[in-house]
């Protein structure tokens, strides 16, 4: 798949940067649009790096800049001599990324630009490149649930009965949440958030926890338990419903990973490259594991990019991409349903 990118022409004239802040039910969140013109075309990605301060080092950075571009990356390419590029260039100049999947992050958000704008100039989309169909996508709401608190969810299958639920189980959840959970018959994935350290939704591993999951969701897709003497037991008798998330950055890390790979969530942006996303997929196919889409709070172009790799590849998981109204602190009255149609015309990457 990645040759049928590579030699895509791509010529840029200049890149600007945007960065972009909203409230979330969950916390405040700050991306950065990267945009690529040129030939009379722009083309965006997100880069999704989670710490606020890395993207106003960001937008300082470029105004500081004296010719108003925080990066040189003015020529023509191919997309691969682009990715090249990228090699060559500090995508980091003025801060050193808090966790080093930030820099994937980032490298992402470059990337999809420069996808975006080499199919707008060439008048093509990635399903045409790839000879793939865009498909409609099922989606699933995802949450955290503080305390166990099911209000939110409440309200969301009050509005929508027939929605899908992602969650996050934690080991402050009452028995009540799981009861009223399991009585929804709604939730599709519960992630254990087992790969996490050092950030607000870090879960240590609880073979109580994981028990209770396992055993009264059995139709679930558990994601990302931590495998260690407590709960290997426990995760490896159910290893077919497990699927990884957090850990996976390219195909080494699947290849490394506790359990045949049987499921995985793919959130492009922890990949970097789509290089690296489109290999893993490749070997995801030829071995029949079940995918399903992820998202990383993307407030602007990099949601509709990961909706659109989601119908290209993975349409009838059960995909995190839900539409942004459902990140709002105030759920909607009349909530988006699922599947999301793809657009009849349109060019570039993303939905």
């Amino acid at each position: 798949m990645y040759d049928a990118i590579a030699d895509l022409p791509v010529v840029v004239d200049s890149v600007s940067l945007d960065r972009v802040e909203r409230e979330t039910a969950a916390f405040t969140r700050a991306t950065t649009v990267v945009a690529l013109s040129g030939d009379g075309e722009a083309g965006r990605g997100e880069d999704v790096t989670y710490e606020t301060a890395h993207h106003d080092a960001l937008a300082e950075h470029e105004a500081d800049t004296a010719d108003g571009g925080a990066f040189d990356l003015a020529g023509e390419y191919t997309f691969a001599e682009f990715a090249a590029t990228l090699d060559e260039t500090d995508l980091w100049p003025v801060d050193d990324p808090d966790r080093e999947d930030f820099r994937h992050y980032r490298r992402w958000g470059f990337e999809a630009a420069a996808l975006d704008l080499a199919l707008r100039q060439a008048g093509e989309t990635l399903g045409e490149r790839l000879d793939r169909s865009l498909d409609p996508v099922r989606f699933v709401v995802s949450g955290r649930l503080p305390e166990g608190d099911t209000k939110r969810v409440e309200t969301l299958l009050d509005r929508y009965p027939d929605a899908e639920l992602k969650l996050d189980p934690t080991t402050d959840w009452p028995d009540g949440t799981f009861d009223f959970l399991a009585d929804t018959d709604a939730v599709r994935v519960l992630d254990l958030k087992g790969h996490y350290e050092g950030t607000d939704v870090d879960q240590s591993p609880d073979p109580a926890l994981y028990e209770r999951v396992f055993e009264g969701f059995p139709d679930a897709t558990v994601e990302d338990p931590a495998v260690t003497a407590a709960t290997r037991g426990i995760v490896s008798e159910h290893a077919g419903r497990v699927a990884w998330d957090a850990p996976i950055h390219g195909l080494d890390d699947v290849r490394d990973a506790p359990f045949d790979v049987r499921r995985l969530n793919v959130k492009p942006s922890r990949f970097g490259t789509l290089e690296s996303l489109f290999e893993t997929l490749e070997w995801a196919f030829e071995r029949d594991v079940a995918l399903y889409g992820g998202g990383q709070f993307e407030l602007s172009v990099g949601r509709g990019q990961i909706q659109e790799l989601a119908s290209l590849f993975y349409p009838a998981g059960p995909n995190d991409v839900a539409p942004g109204a459902y990140n709002d602190p105030r759920l909607p009255d009349d909530p988006p349903r699922s599947p999301i149609s793809p657009p009849e015309d349109h060019v570039g990457f993303g939905l």
